[in-house]
């Protein structure tokens, strides 16, 4: 069935069945549902095990991946640790998926193109909503749970597409189709300004967190902001999440901002009251130019992902999303580039950076994950930009990070015990080093192997004993 008669045929059926054709979904696996942990800072399961937030970014999955690049995409997700991945459902309103279905009628928000049955390999059954159904299962399967943008910021943003009263409609189909996905989480905004076009994001926050309780709601902001300077105390909002952005230091026209600090951010959100978890939810993207649109420009590489995921969660981020150029955007073969990339996704799910996020998850889980806080007076030679240090601990441990591999010098003492055992963690690999067992009392200073350089980054490792 081509496009043209599907349109035909979902428009002779009323709303109605439109929408209820969609109730069929997938329970049987299903994940335990995330929620806040009770101290607010971070996520738990519904059981209270600790579950940290390590995502991916493949914003266009939905539309440009078929059955096969979906199973492999996960399956490969699921072996290098992500649990979460960010996706959007409509990138524009005209969105079409890989096998020629329009996820709309008319580019109407308000009216999602739904036919009755999800047969694959009918094509009279299988629709736009019925891929997003598999992409969805396909997760579950393995592991791994999904940020759902519904609408790109743009669509809103630029020309205005999208009225409140569509958005409402838009956001109760997706509501009422997802209501049993346990693996469902929702990403309101969309690479967008937060204090614009509120009427339209705070519809679309209300509507899901209303009628679905218990799937987690937040906003992806633009470039250098965060959801809590516009959406903190809105009710629909269940935690915090900011774009560190792009740019270098010296690349912000904006002198306010907290240009490549992400750590600031979650500084800043941890303050605010009521207390939600917050985290970076796109930083850099592994591979993709300094500034973003200059190609010319150098790359940013997987040192530099794996700055800003120690950064944020030492500073006491629930978690971190990482992001590769290629993947973001599901490049393939005769797709028009985006920011310069030449690579394609299939060969862009094996950067480096991608390898080593998993080592972050395991360092934070190795501890009691729930007592964790950030403390900074932990250091006696704090620095800036890039020889920032930071620190995290729980009672009876305490983790440093460096980035560039200088000195760190420590005011000890923070911790449980009279003497500690220390040792070096290496983020690029996992591997641990045993330095020694240590008084517990004083100021101690701690040499990395390696010249003092960018991406030459450690971590130091203090228990109890």
């Amino acid at each position: 069935m081509n496009l043209k008669i599907k349109y035909l045929y979902a428009l002779s059926i009323s709303f109605l069945l439109t929408a209820q054709s969609g109730f069929s979904q997938s329970t049987k696996g299903a994940l335990p549902q995330i929620k806040v942990s009770k101290n607010q800072h971070y996520f738990v399961t519904e059981n209270e095990k600790p579950f940290f937030w390590l995502g991916d970014t493949g914003w266009l999955t939905f539309s440009k991946l078929d059955r096969a690049g979906v199973d492999k995409y996960f399956k490969d997700r699921k072996e290098k640790g992500f649990n979460v991945v960010q996706i959007m459902v409509l990138h524009n309103l005209n969105a079409i998926n890989v096998y020629g279905d329009a996820a709309l009628i008319n580019e109407d928000a308000a009216q999602p193109l739904t036919t009755p049955g999800n047969n694959f390999d009918n094509p009279a059954e299988y629709d736009y909503w019925d891929h997003v159904d598999y992409t969805l299962d396909v997760a579950q399967k393995n592991g791994i749970y999904v940020a759902i943008v519904p609408v790109w910021g743009t669509n809103v943003s630029k020309g205005n597409k999208v009225s409140k009263e569509q958005a409402e409609k838009y956001a109760k189909f997706l509501a009422d189709r997802y209501k049993n996905r346990t693996n469902v989480i929702w990403l309101n905004g969309g690479d967008t300004h937060g204090n614009e076009f509120t009427d339209i994001w705070n519809a679309i926050g209300s509507t899901l967190k209303t009628n679905n309780p218990n799937q987690l709601v937040t906003f992806h902001p633009f470039g250098r902001t965060d959801s809590s300077e516009n959406y903190h105390n809105a009710t629909w909002l269940d935690f915090n999440m900011f774009q560190s952005g792009h740019r270098r230091y010296d690349q912000d026209s904006v002198k306010t901002n907290f240009k490549e600090d992400n750590y600031k951010f979650v500084q800043r959100d941890l303050t605010l009251k009521p207390t939600k978890p917050t985290l970076d939810g796109e930083p850099s993207y592994e591979g993709i130019p300094h500034g973003l649109h200059d190609t010319l420009q150098p790359k940013w590489t997987a040192n530099d992902v794996r700055r800003y995921g120690y950064w944020s969660v030492f500073a006491g981020a629930a978690g971190y999303t990482y992001g590769h150029n290629a993947v973001m955007q599901m490049f393939r073969k005769g797709d028009k580039p985006a920011y310069g990339n030449k690579e394609l996704w299939t060969s862009a799910i094996n950067a480096p950076g991608a390898g080593q996020m998993i080592y972050i998850k395991k360092l934070i889980l190795d501890f009691p994950y729930l007592e964790r806080i950030p403390d900074q007076t932990l250091i006696a030679n704090q620095g800036e930009k890039y020889d920032y240090l930071i620190a995290t601990r729980g009672n009876n441990y305490a983790l440093i990070y460096t980035y560039t591999g200088r000195k760190i010098e420590v005011n000890m003492g923070k911790i449980a015990g009279n003497k500690v055992t220390a040792s070096w963690y290496n983020p690029r690999n996992g591997q641990k080093t045993k330095i020694g067992i240590i008084d517990n009392k004083g100021t101690k200073e701690f040499q990395p192997s390696g010249k003092k350089e960018d991406g030459n980054d450690w971590v130091l490792i203090l228990r109890s004993n």
